[in-house]
């Protein structure tokens, strides 16, 4: 076999008895690291570190990984000012967070005779968002739908590497507070985690319910 020291050396070409016996010299695992190739290639290595370290690698990869995700938020043409607000709020957090956001207006019975209400209704919105997102397709109508799609100005890459920076700062702040106040830090964040979380609950519940659902009063984000 063709061995290759635990520095990445060059040993040489070895029978497999002075392998195992540099091995167990060096107090290191003889791993194949290339079955097929003539004659098979060995390494010196610690195997148990050796996965350790891949498995790190893989999981900051994935940490890096930046998905494409399309929100969706709908509303009606005639929407009331307080749940516009609400709903324009997520629309704020999801750019914020560096996934495109799919508009649509749902228009009932004599609603599809005036689609300039929605046409309206979402240049206002891309005017209240325009410091975070563009108007990445335009609206159009879709059957008894108008749809329009924002994207973020800020890449999703970015937005996850903000959100760490800030979640690390908070930690640093904490560290360099007294016992009770860190404890009182750690019970706010817990407070906003938990309300971040019934929001992106609500959202989704508006986005897959039906339109019998979606049209009940809304108290959070269900439509009006």
């Amino acid at each position: 076999m063709r061995l290759v020291g635990p520095s990445g050396e060059q040993v040489g070409i070895v029978p497999l008895a002075k392998a195992l016996e540099l091995a167990q010299e060096y107090d290191l695992d003889l791993v194949e690291v290339a079955a097929t190739a003539r004659p098979p290639v060995c390494k010196l290595m610690d195997y148990g570190k050796f996965k350790y370290e891949s498995a790190m690698k893989a999981r900051e990869a994935r940490k890096n990984q930046a998905h494409t995700v399309i929100k969706e938020m709908k509303l009606r043409p005639k929407i009331d000012p307080h749940d516009y607000d609400t709903k324009k709020g997520h629309v704020v957090r999801f750019l914020k967070q560096g996934d495109k956001v799919k508009i649509t207006i749902m228009f009932r019975g004599r609603e599809q005779s005036r689609p300039e209400l929605g046409f309206r209704l979402l240049q206002r919105l891309a005017e209240d968002v325009q410091d975070l997102g563009f108007v990445e397709s335009s609206a159009k109508q879709d059957g008894r739908n108008m749809i329009m799609v924002l994207g973020p100005h800020k890449k999703k890459t970015e937005a996850m590497a903000e959100a760490r920076a800030l979640a690390d700062a908070r930690k640093a702040e904490r560290q360099g507070r007294t016992p009770g106040a860190a404890a009182d830090a750690e019970a706010e964040d817990a407070v906003e985690a938990v309300d971040a979380v019934e929001a992106e609950d609500a959202v989704e519940d508006v986005e897959d319910a039906p339109a019998a659902e979606v049209e009940q009063p809304a108290d959070t984000a269900q439509e009006s």
